[in-house]
């Protein structure tokens, strides 16, 4: 069997994460169309917020220096996106798609504290580094700052 080409790999990722998604609290989320120079991320229809998503060996055996460049990118993608937040997903090493809530999620720790002090002033992450959470967390803190909707469970 002929290895699975890069683009391949990351349509499966991104599907995977627009399907999880749309189940849980964001259903306009969809992929987004490639944009070349000026990327605003993988993933649209939830406004306000930038998503970036690396599947395959490269997310499941990602450095940090790896995921400091990829969160370097997000930040531009978030930038062009005109997005409050930015949220960079990465496919874990035993967590198929059917399991993406259990993928990590890493947000920049500086945009983690703006929105948890929306609601809880005075929390501090200290610098600001990147802090890491499964996708399914990250969806329930956007959901509860009203950045989707809530979910019969």
């Amino acid at each position: 069997m002929a290895p699975r080409r890069p683009r391949d790999i990351g349509t499966a990722a991104e599907t995977a994460v627009v399907r999880y998604l749309r189940d849980h609290g964001f259903p306009h989320a969809e992929r987004r169309a490639l944009r070349g120079a000026r990327d605003a991320g993988d993933i649209t229809g939830i406004p306000g917020v930038c998503w970036s998503v690396k599947g395959g060996q490269a997310a499941k055996d990602a450095s940090d220096g790896l995921v400091e460049d990829w969160l370097l990118e997000l930040e531009r993608q978030r930038s062009n996106a005109k997005a409050s937040y930015g949220v960079l997903v990465l496919q874990r090493r035993g967590y198929g798609p059917d399991r993406a809530g259990r993928w990590w999620a890493i947000m920049p720790g500086w945009q983690y504290e703006t929105l948890c002090n929306r609601y809880s002033p005075h929390w501090e992450f200290g610098d600001g580094g990147p802090l890491r959470m499964y996708l399914y967390q990250i969806c329930a803190l956007l959901v509860y700052a009203g950045y989707g909707t809530e979910v019969d469970t």
